[in-house]
């Protein structure tokens, strides 16, 4: 039963540490590329606007239209939600609200080496799953959630704060001895908790932004800058075309 804990506990942390290098990657994506691909749409839309002022055909003309309309931004959204969403989505102090989720953007896709050392070390002493009733459970599921999230941002000097809370904190009981149904059940538990992880690996491995960290997975940072600096290409190209054009 220990053999199948501490396999199911690693099996955890590579799942939570890709989940947080997918979320890390949609966000910074987001930030970071999100002005150039609107950046694009809106060059898209004069292009074709340039376009049909040259020809004057129907086709040019509803082409233009479609592109100008695809970068207008929906009218009073931000009234009509209050401050909590804008023609772009919901503001990011309104997500944290609904998620849990800090404002404050990671500065990586993956955290440094040592915070991902010293995140794995915490898991495998403080895991919920490693808990033998339902108040040291409860201790544990707090604790790891705020582990959780300092990895999530990278921010290794409070994962070593957390370290050291830990190892001052209360001694964990001590183990007795179950009789071997409370092993069966046991195992069959922990069976069924890696079917529930595999789904879960499988979907985040499946998922766009999953797909793409599979296309780096030594830097998917340099997979980021690597997008920016083809965009930007792209939008150089575009100012060009569009200026020959209007010229």
């Amino acid at each position: 039963m220990l053999a199948a804990e501490q396999a199911l506990i690693e099996f955890e942390i590579a799942v939570e540490t890709f989940r947080v290098e997918v979320e890390n990657f949609s966000r910074l994506h987001h930030q970071r590329l999100g002005p150039m691909y609107a950046r694009l749409d809106e060059l898209d839309a004069q292009i074709a606007e340039a376009v049909a002022a040259r020809t004057r055909a129907p086709e040019d003309i509803r082409k233009a239209q479609e592109a100008r309309a695809s970068v207008l931004p929906m009218p009073d959204v931000e009234e009509l939600f209050h401050g909590w969403m804008g023609s772009d989505g919901l503001f990011p102090e309104a997500q944290a609200m609904l998620t849990g989720q800090s404002v404050r953007t990671p500065q990586k896709v993956r955290p440094s080496e040592e915070a991902r050392k010293v995140y794995r070390d915490l898991v495998r002493k403080a895991h919920p799953d490693l808990a033998r009733d339902d108040a040291e459970r409860a201790r544990r599921d707090a604790f790891i959630a705020r582990v959780n999230m300092a990895y999530g941002q990278g921010d290794e000097a409070v994962l070593r704060e957390l370290a050291r809370e830990w190892e001052a904190g209360p001694a964990p009981a001590e183990e007795r001895l179950s009789e071997s149904e409370e092993l069966y059940a046991r195992l069959e538990w922990l069976a069924a908790r890696k079917e529930l992880l595999a789904a879960a690996a499988a979907e985040l491995e499946e998922s766009a932004i999953g797909a793409m960290i599979k296309m780096a997975p030594e830097d998917p940072d340099a997979l980021l800058n690597e997008i920016a600096e083809k965009l930007l290409a792209d939008v150089a190209e575009r100012e060009a075309y569009l200026a020959q054009l209007v010229g």
